[in-house]
């Protein structure tokens, strides 16, 4: 039998059709053909997905940050967020995500007014593009609803076509609505009046935040134009938020449907046609199987979020023991050709707990829940079809997620461990703002006015403040900086620290955990080895060279060089990279 390539646009077609009918599958072809040819691109036939030479290296490191989390008087927040990282984290890090930028009427900016608009309090799109000139920019498209303030949502309450069709209405009290995965405790749909009367609008994440219907071609569309312009300004990673909800189906749980797949994989189709350096980055915190889903076989999303890794290595740490963590980073497997990690173990968001679902014994969480608890953390729940309600998220920073509550010297040293870990598995890290300053909790972000828990880890700093702390030698947020951008800046000249370069978690007991990479021409072996425990631990010299492969020459973590002629000592959460 003779095999057939399918060029992109016959896979587009394809794809339109098992979304919208093969009746429409030709006209919605030919509109995407004028869609992409507005932005100056003459679309490429016969190209094949995976045929993309995705650029990252071992220097790729993404900050994580909102546009305005940091300001000082008289100067844009975006220009001042760019400036602070011009002159801290140059060599640190090279890509920067800005958190929604766009006007918005709450959840810290994922509740858009506007996705063509920059929120004018932080800047306009000449801050975002300069950023998107020096660094890496990444951004993010919120996908599955908008604001109930946007223009689209105002012209639906009006029955203005074609906004009538882009949002999904439904009559309360069915039965199969209590199956819909919630990740959130309200009511799922939301009473809306309009001229035609009392409509209930479908609300996944709050009465403010309406999903829209993607059984309309129009939402395809509005997005596709909205995902071209972001490239246009200068994007390199989209991040497509809370994209596992997106399609709806009657008697499903309406999550990871086929639909919603079909849908990243057709942006997927059309990035490789206008910008096939533009990574596509999924953002789905579920359990694990179900998050690598995203990756498709090779042609979905490059890169999922590695959302088991946070919950999995706080648990470790806390306990002082890597063997959860250990079983779990050992069956990681391989991955597609041309995918990756995003590792992270902070975010604007919490500390997500579906991820542990199977990976620690039942209690295992409610104790750790605890532990975050007297630390000055908080949790979210979501509800259950049952009517009950479990955790969702631990809100609070990785900081104080990890303090050591009669040892301050110890918590620092025990996050800074948390953070070498992370940057020494194999993925492209993503480092928030507030980790790599060492912020503590703000417990007051929840009390203020319209305040949410998450806000926890979400507090706005002024940049003359943080600049002082960090200037301070004596302050913990100078020493984290400082240790920290240390680390980042011997990760990115390490190629064994390379995204795809080979991983192998090495068998330990106890409080010990190791990490041996090897670049991808086998030039470069690093041996990273971490002490989970507050007491010193001896490792002994022969083991590291057996499993190193050779004798060490250095550790890449201190400064001086030289063979180690003896028996290591690892101190309370100390670690060492050995070369």
């Amino acid at each position: 039998m003779k095999l057939v390539r399918r060029t992109t646009f016959s896979r587009i077609k394809l794809r339109l059709a098992r979304l919208y009918g093969a009746e429409q599958a030709d006209a919605l072809a030919d509109r995407l053909y004028m869609l992409i040819g507005r932005y100056g691109v003459q679309p490429r036939d016969g190209y094949e997905i995976g045929a993309e030479a995705i650029n990252w290296t071992e220097q790729d490191v993404v900050l994580i940050a909102y546009g305005d989390m940091i300001h000082r008087p008289g100067e844009k927040p975006l220009a001042t967020l760019k400036n602070f990282c011009d002159r801290r984290l140059r060599d640190a890090v090279n890509g920067i995500h800005i958190l929604p930028f766009s006007p918005s009427s709450s959840d810290g900016g994922f509740s858009v007014i506007d996705y063509r608009e920059v929120d004018e309090e932080m800047g306009t799109w000449l801050e975002v593009e300069r950023i998107g000139r020096d660094y890496k920019l990444m951004v993010d498209l919120v996908l599955n609803h908008c604001s109930r303030e946007s223009s689209w949502f105002q012209n639906y309450v009006r029955g203005i076509a074609p906004y009538d069709r882009y949002f999904i209405e439904e009559e309360p009290g069915q039965d199969w609505l209590q199956q819909v995965t919630r990740p959130r405790p309200h009511p799922l749909l939301s009473p809306t009046e309009t001229p035609r009367g009392t409509k209930h609008v479908w609300t996944t994440f709050s009465a403010d935040q309406v999903d829209v219907n993607w059984e309309s071609p129009d939402v395809l569309f509005d997005f596709l134009d909205i995902l071209l312009d972001y490239v246009a300004r200068g994007a390199r990673i989209v991040r497509l938020d809370a994209v596992a909800f997106l399609w709806k189906k009657k008697d499903t749980t309406c999550i990871h449907l086929p639909e919603t797949h079909e849908i990243i994989k057709l942006f997927r189709d059309v990035l490789s046609i206008v910008s096939p350096h533009v990574i596509l980055l999924t953002e789905t915190n579920v359990p694990h199987e179900e998050n690598i889903s995203y990756f498709g076989g090779g042609d979905e999303a490059q890169m999922v979020y590695n959302f088991a890794l946070p919950p999995l290595l706080l648990h470790a740490l806390l306990r002082g023991d890597s063997q959860h963590l250990q079983k779990w980073a050992s069956g990681l497997g391989s991955l597609p050709p041309g995918c990756t990690y995003f590792n992270f173990t902070a975010s604007h968001d919490g500390v997500g707990v579906r991820p542990l679902s199977g990976l620690v014994p039942e209690g295992e969480l409610d104790w750790m829940i605890a532990q975050v608890q007297a630390r000055g953390g908080l949790v979210s729940y979501r509800s259950l079809p049952d009517g009950g309600k479990a955790p969702y998220e631990m809100n609070v920073t990785y900081r104080s997620a990890l303090e050591v509550l009669d040892n301050p010297e110890l918590g620092a040293r025990r996050f800074i461990c948390s953070q070498a870990v992370m940057l020494a598995l194999a993925g492209i890290p993503g480092v928030y703002f507030h980790s790599i300053v060492g912020e503590h909790n703000w417990s007051q972000g929840p009390e203020q006015e319209g305040g949410e828990r998450r806000d926890i880890n979400r507090r706005r700093v002024n940049l003359n403040e943080v600049e002082e702390r960090l200037d301070d030698p004596t302050c913990e947020s100078g020493w984290i900086a400082n240790v920290y951008a240390s680390l980042l800046r011997v990760r990115r000249a390490c190629p064994a620290f390379h995204p795809d370069a080979p991983q192998t978690i090495v068998p330990t007991e106890g409080n010990l955990f190791a990490i041996f990479r090897r670049s991808l021409d086998q030039t470069h072996k690093v041996l990273c080895v971490f002490n989970f425990g507050a007491d010193d631990l001896v490792l002994e010299k022969d083991w590291v060279t057996l499993h190193l492969g050779h004798e060490p020459s250095r550790n890449l973590l201190r400064r001086r060089k030289g063979l180690i002629e003896k028996d290591w000592t690892l101190g309370g959460y100390e670690c060492a990279w050995f070369e």
